[in-house]
């Protein structure tokens, strides 16, 4: 009866008493800043509460502790009373936890689980965080997810019925993969030093937000991206619609004034102007192109084309651009305004260049100082590296390994064709430098360094009108000494006019973003013992 009639009966109950299937989780891999030895992202042990409602042994206590610290689980085992098992909080906090231990509650439970850690909270907005289950939710964490977490192996197993602790057979049934760590070109000191004199711009200035960049021009390593406000990765309640994005990468600017510097690159290039040519500028601060107001901050009457890029002429550079014509918007798209950098980061935003069958007689004009051309802050700077790499573009990037298009950027990065003349190169490098010696910009001169700056007050469009009262305000530039060469962008948005007796003073980026950039310059030239 047992071995033929009822064989197969036996047969499969034996094979549930002792073949087991079981799937492995490796741990998720660290991330790394670009010393490889600082943590940005690490795992830390969590605790997490859990009831068995098909076993509770005291209802009453049970009842009342959730009544008082976790009253939304009571309607919640109400639906789940026949089932075997319960989660009361995942990844409990430090109170929580010893208020549980305190409770002496049998009922009560406590399960340890992985739980992500992040050491620098200003990197919270470029690291991004993983939801409940360790799964990357935003920023590097999501977009290297499945390199960073790896994938489970599923082992067969033959145990011993009676006892179930010894195996007899151990099968690899799905081979996984390990997790790899990445390493980012992030440095975690520079990055924690930049977003205190952010921190300290915006609450001086009582601005909305900020962002700052850092990049080395020579490989395209970004080695500060700091965004503020930003949140706390530890504590995903300080998560908010407002500081949860990286906007260096995906938002998008009309940048007003610094644009300037690559009209007057295009128009060297195109031979149509020289830096000493005098433009007449006109002597007041309001004239007529086409028929369309131009408005200035300042009535400079006839200058040099340099000193219309130094004191940042509105008429003057419109004057030139009409020169060039159409083939501004060329230019533009050859530095790399109005498509993707292609860095490994996810919702890059690709900006947006006004093209020239779409144009009316405005357009030009508006074009030549940054209006009907929007860019991400990350575009900016990569269009200064190309100018600190005499003409030649770079790739910028995050990673120093594991990167998805790593191979495809270092093949781009080397011995890349230039773009633009020696000749326009080092005429536009001059035009900088004097705008930071006695121009716009001469608020971030450091003694003893190369600086070559620009900036941008850009009025922001609000109800689709352009208000004087929303601005966002840029400083971008090039800092050098010997063989060494960073590129800052500093950028704060919207900075309340103040009223002194009570006439309005306007706020411009020379007195906001400039003293910012020389701030973090300093930060960065000490930090990285440029002497």
């Amino acid at each position: 009866m047992i071995q033929i009639m009822q064989s197969n009966f036996y047969s499969n109950l034996g094979k549930k008493q002792y073949n087991v299937t079981i799937t492995m989780q490796p741990e998720r891999a660290p991330i790394f800043d670009k010393t490889g030895t600082q943590f940005l992202a690490i795992n830390k042990d969590a605790f997490s509460a859990f009831i068995l409602p098909k076993q509770i042994k005291n209802q009453d206590a049970l009842h009342t502790f959730l009544k008082e610290h976790f009253p939304d689980k009571i309607k919640l085992l109400g639906k789940n009373k026949n089932k075997h098992f319960m989660f009361i909080q995942r990844k409990l906090t430090d109170s929580q936890l010893q208020t549980i231990k305190k409770s002496n509650i049998p009922d009560l439970h406590l399960l340890k689980e992985p739980n992500r850690f992040y050491p620098v909270e200003s990197a919270s907005t470029v690291v991004g965080i993983t939801d409940i289950d360790n799964n990357g939710l935003s920023g590097l964490e999501l977009n290297y997810n499945q390199k960073l977490s790896g994938t489970p192996t599923t082992f067969f197993l033959e145990k011993d019925a009676r006892s179930g602790y010894f195996y007899f057979k151990k099968e690899t049934k799905i081979q996984g993969q390990i997790a790899q760590p990445i390493t980012l070109s992030i440095d975690s000191n520079l990055q924690f030093l930049v977003a205190e004199e952010l921190k300290e711009t915006i609450k001086r200035y009582n601005a909305k937000e900020g962002a700052i960049l850092v990049v080395n021009p020579d490989n395209g390593d970004i080695v500060t991206m700091v965004n503020y406000p930003y949140f706390d990765p530890n504590n995903t309640q300080s998560i908010t619609t407002h500081n949860r994005k990286n906007k260096v990468i995906t938002e998008c600017y009309e940048l007003g004034s610094v644009i300037k510097v690559f009209a007057a690159l295009a128009a060297l290039e195109e031979g149509v102007v020289t830096k000493d040519e005098i433009i007449d500028c006109k002597s007041k601060k309001t004239t007529y192109i086409d028929g369309r107001k131009i408005n200035t901050v300042k009535a400079h009457g006839p200058i040099t084309f340099s000193e219309v890029v130094e004191k940042s002429n509105n008429i003057g550079i419109a004057i030139v651009a009409k020169r060039v014509g159409e083939k501004i918007y060329d230019h533009y798209k050859k530095i790399g305004f109005g498509k993707k950098t292609d860095i490994d980061f996810p919702a890059e935003q690709r900006g947006f260049i006004n093209p020239p069958h779409k144009w009316s007689k405005q357009s030009i004009i508006s074009l030549s100082y940054g209006y009907e051309i929007s860019a991400t802050l990350l575009q900016l700077a990569k269009a200064f590296c190309l100018i600190a790499r005499n003409g030649t573009p770079i790739s910028p990037r995050l990673l120093l390994s594991h990167a998805k298009n790593n191979t495809d950027t270092a093949q781009k990065n080397i011995n890349p064709k230039a773009l633009y003349s020696q000749d326009s190169i080092d005429t536009i490098k001059q035009i900088l430098e004097n705008t930071t010696l006695r121009g716009t910009a001469r608020r971030a001169r450091i003694n003893g360094y190369k600086v070559m700056c620009k900036t941008g007050t850009a009025n922001l469009l609000v109800n689709g009108r352009y208000s004087e009262n929303n601005n966002i305000f840029t400083c971008a530039g090039i800092i050098e000494k010997d063989n060494y060469k960073r590129v800052i962008v500093t950028f704060i948005k919207e900075v309340p006019s103040s009223f002194i007796n009570g006439v309005k003073r306007n706020v411009y980026a020379q007195s906001v973003a400039v003293p910012l950039f020389e701030k973090v310059a300093e930060k960065t030239l000490i930090h990285d013992k440029i002497i």
